[in-house]
């Protein structure tokens, strides 16, 4: 019988729709990998029965010829997404026991066309993180280790599970969320492809808010085919969501042959940094040739306001993170620490309830928010993300794409950062200015350190225009021939 965890997801699709493989066979060999690889602690809940049931659904649809897009393709899902009548915690103990009522947009367009879940996936506390450490359940171990060596090393985060599970084979394809990176960064770290669509090209509804002007779904595949299946899936005009774009969902799939011939693809020259690694340097001037050599005009580009990206983000985000998690104080779902007084049980839930990351963005974004600083940071940092904005736009008048490295290291070990913060914050360096401005990316694995750890090249486009960075993803990966993948010793 076929391997089933060694076909990609788009494979997998077309022997389900064949027939060549059962529904029930893929999801039954993808929960023996998932229920076997405990050590990489990747997912929170496996539901065997649940995820069996729908696999066989999905089986008798397929019979009749009734198959969606996914059907039977058997997916993780980040536990950022609320799933109806399966727990949901965002990795976080206040909302332990939590059971949605409802189910997010995402997950719902996803069932729509088919697809089974095999269950939820760990991250970062609120996805807030960018190692997979703040998770109320333990840190996820990235699969990739270093040659010769076997100290546990950080899959990325926040969407460390997802980006794990694909890397190991444990589902053909994850949701994950991207807020300043979170997709990106940890599929850079992890061999993996990962999106951020464009910000209101997937619906927000159902999804545990972090930073609601900067959050965005997307996927992470093994292979930028399979994202762009799963996208035109995920993707959607959503009425349940203000910020949701109504739009048709383009085939982008469809476009992924047609080259890079004759694009424009800008080089930002304020991406290179002062004592970044000299592999990762290489590898971006390789990416740039790749380009070229496929047909593509490759030239310098200037983002002079990239240096203030960071800083920006630091102030919004938290400043949005504190007024969404306020919602949280023990009275209505998760966690409650008993009281006699209700402002002491606010106090004692929140304090119980969130970790220590959490703690800290609450607090910054509470100070932020205060009536003394309100206008000198929040209100100058929201002006200074609106130049940002722009001048990424104007840049996008003169090319269609933008390289650039996806994370500013290779995978790194469990602990090496979280005594220091801001070197933890400066992992979003190179991707959280496509969440400020709303721009989609992507990052695809094309080379391997001195160590033997996956790197990662990002592209990044106009708003709304995700066929045109899929066509040159699509080219980097053909070039770049990535087949590394970690060894199994989990």
């Amino acid at each position: 019988m076929t391997d089933i965890p060694e076909l990609t997801l788009a494979k997998l699709r077309d022997a389900l729709r064949a027939k060549d493989v059962s529904a029930a066979e893929a999801a039954e060999a993808y929960l023996d990998r998932a229920e076997g690889a405990s050590a990489l602690n990747a997912f929170l809940r496996i539901d065997r029965e649940r995820t069996m049931a729908a696999a066989k659904a999905s089986d008798e649809k397929l019979a009749r010829g009734e198959g969606g897009a996914l059907e039977g393709v058997p997916l993780g899902i980040k536990d950022l997404f609320c799933t109806k009548d399966v727990e949901t915690t965002a990795a976080s103990r206040i909302l332990q026991s939590f059971v949605p009522p409802y189910e997010s947009t995402v997950t719902a367009n996803l069932a729509r066309d088919g697809a089974v879940s095999l269950g939820k996936l760990n991250l970062d506390e609120f996805a807030m993180g960018s190692s997979n450490e703040t998770s109320a359940y333990g840190p996820v171990i990235n699969p990739w280790r270093r040659t010769g060596k076997d100290d546990k090393l950080s899959p990325g985060g926040s969407s460390g599970g997802s980006s794990a599970a694909v890397a190991a084979h444990l589902c053909a394809g994850a949701t994950a969320t991207d807020t300043g990176g979170s997709i990106r960064q940890p599929a850079a770290l992890t061999g993996t492809v990962g999106v951020k669509p464009t910000y209101g090209r997937c619906s927000r509804w159902g999804i545990v808010a972090f930073a609601s002007s900067l959050d965005q779904a997307g996927p992470i595949a093994r292979h930028v085919r399979d994202s762009a299946i799963l996208l035109r899936s995920m993707a959607g005009h959503d009425p349940k969501d203000s910020t949701s774009i109504n739009a048709p969902v383009p085939d982008f799939e469809a476009v992924l042959d047609r080259g890079v011939k004759g694009l424009k693809i800008g080089i930002p020259e304020e991406y290179r940094l002062d004592g970044m690694p000299e592999e990762i340097e290489a590898l971006w001037r390789q990416g740039e040739a790749w380009l070229r050599d496929a047909g593509a005009e490759v030239r310098e580009v200037s983002l002079p306001l990239t240096k203030y990206a960071l800083p920006v983000y630091y102030i919004v985000a938290p400043a949005e993170a504190s007024s969404n998690l306020a919602r949280y104080d023990g009275v209505k779902y998760g966690m409650r620490i008993e009281d006699r007084d209700i402002q002491e049980m606010y106090a004692k839930t929140r304090a119980e309830g969130f970790g220590a990351e959490v703690q800290r963005r609450i607090l910054i974004g509470t100070y932020v928010l205060s009536a003394g600083y309100y206008d000198a940071y929040y209100l100058r940092a929201q002006k200074v993300r609106k130049k940002i904005a722009d001048e990424m736009n104007a840049v996008f008048e003169d090319v269609d794409l933008l390289l650039t490295p996806s994370a500013p290291s290779a995978a790194f070990g469990l602990g090496e950062k979280t005594d220091d913060p801001i070197q933890m914050y400066l992992n979003d360096v190179f991707t959280v200015t496509a969440n400020l401005a709303g721009n989609p990316g992507i990052s695809v694995p094309a080379g391997l350190d001195g160590q033997g750890l996956p790197l990662g090249l990002q592209l990044l486009a106009r708003p709304m225009d995700e066929e045109t960075m899929f066509r040159g993803a699509y080219a980097l990966e053909q070039a770049a021939g990535f087949t590394a993948r970690p060894g199994q010793w989990w």
